[in-house]
C-alpha cells in the first residue's frame, strides 16, 4: 500500500476508485465498503484509494472536543494495508482546508489531483465549507466532471454507526468479546515499556508498565484483563491492570501487564497488547497481602481460561 501524508503527494498511476472517511476502528462495517472499492478498482482496472484526515475534523472544528479514537493513525494504516487498499492519503485537516467550497474540493482535489473515476460514499455524506453540499450535489459534479458516484445505503451506514457505538460502549463496559466481534479482530494498543515503581516485582508479579504516547487513543475501562502480546519472537499471554492502583494510593491511571511464564527485560521496547477478555473491576484492598492473593487468583483464572479457550 502506498501511504501519502497529503493529497499533493499522491502519485497514482491510474484512475482511482475513492472513498472518504475517518474509518475509526476499521471494523467489520467499514470492511464492506473497503471491499467494494477494492473490487470496483479491480473490475475497472483502476487503483483503490482511501482519503482520510488527521487530526480528526472534530478536534479542529469543535474546540475543546475530547475525541477518543479506536485506532491511532499508525494502527489504522496497518489495518488498511492488511485489507489490501492500493493507496491511502492521510491529509492534514485544518481550518484552511475546511474552507474549500464543494466544487473546489471536487475539481481541484478529486478530479485534478486524484484522477477520480468513481467515488463510493455514504448517502448522508456532506462536504465543502460548512458541510454545505450533499450527495445530490456530488452526483451533479460527477456528471459535470465525468466520474461515477455510488451511494452507500442508509442501511449500511446505520450498521456502521451501530457497530462503532457498540464497540465504544463495549470497551467502556468491559464486554471485550462483543467489541472484538464487531471489530473483526482483537482490540489492541501499542506502547513503550517504561520503568514504574516496581511494586509488582516485590510481591512476585513483575509487570511491564505501558506508556501510550497518543492521548487520543481510547483505553478500555479500569480493571483487570486477559491479554496477549507478540514478544521477542514468541506469543506471551498475561493479565493487564488498567487503573489508579488504589491499594497503594495511586493517583494517575497506569497500564501494567504481568506476562505469564515470561521473564525478559522489555524496558524501552515498543510492544502491542491485544485485549482478549475482561476479568474483574479494579478494587482497593486492605493490604498488599490481600492484593497479592487476588492477583494469584486472577492468574489462576487466566491459566484455566486459556486452557479452555482458543484465541
Amino acid at each position: 500500500m502506498n501511504t501519502y501524508n497529503s493529497i499533493s503527494e499522491c502519485l497514482c498511476q491510474k484512475k482511482t476508485i475513492i472513498t472518504i472517511g475517518t474509518f475509526d476502528g476499521v471494523h467489520i462495517g467499514h470492511r464492506t465498503i473497503l471491499e467494494k472499492i477494492i473490487n470496483s478498482a479491480q473490475g475497472l482496472h483502476c487503483e483503490s484509494l482511501v482519503l482520510t484526515f488527521f487530526p480528526h475534523p472534530r478536534m479542529i472544528l469543535q474546540e475543546g472536543s475530547l475525541v477518543k479514537l479506536l485506532n491511532t493513525m499508525d494502527e489504522k494504516i496497518g489495518l488498511l494495508q492488511e485489507i489490501g487498499i492500493d493507496n491511502l492519503i492521510v491529509h492534514p485537516f485544518n481550518k484552511e482546508f475546511s474552507q474549500l467550497t464543494a466544487e473546489e474540493f471536487v475539481k481541484t482535489i478529486l478530479v485534478d489531483q486524484l484522477q477520480v473515476q468513481k467515488i463510493i460514499i455514504g448517502y448522508d455524506h456532506r462536504f465543502g465549507i460548512n458541510r454545505s453540499a450533499d450527495i445530490k450535489d456530488l452526483i451533479l459534479f460527477g456528471d459535470k466532471y465525468g466520474f461515477e458516484v455510488e451511494q452507500i445505503s442508509a442501511q449500511e451506514i446505520d450498521a456502521i454507526a451501530v457497530s462503532s457505538t457498540k464497540i465504544r460502549n463495549a470497551l467502556a463496559n468491559g464486554t471485550i468479546s462483543l467489541a472484538n466481534e464487531y471489530l473483526g479482530y482483537n482490540y489492541f494498543f501499542t506502547g513503550t515499556v517504561v520503568k514504574g515503581k516496581q511494586l509488582g516485582r516485590t510481591i512476585g508479579f513483575p509487570t511491564a508498565n505501558i506508556h501510550i504516547k497518543e492521548d487520543y487513543k481510547l483505553i478500555p475501562k479500569n480493571g483487570v484483563y486477559l491479554v496477549k502480546s507478540p514478544l521477542n519472537n514468541t506469543l506471551a499471554y498475561g493479565m493487564m491492570n488498567i487503573g489508579k492502583r488504589p491499594t497503594v494510593n495511586g493517583e494517575n491511571q497506569t497500564i501494567e501487564v504481568h506476562f505469564i511464564d515470561f521473564d525478559q527485560n522489555l524496558y524501552g521496547q515498543e510492544i502491542t497488547i491485544e485485549v482478549l477478555e475482561f476479568i474483574r473491576d479494579e478494587h482497593k484492598f486492605d493490604s498488599l497481602e490481600s492484593l497479592k492473593n487476588q492477583i494469584q487468583k486472577d492468574k489462576d483464572f487466566c491459566i484455566t481460561y486459556l486452557h479452555n479457550t482458543t484465541f
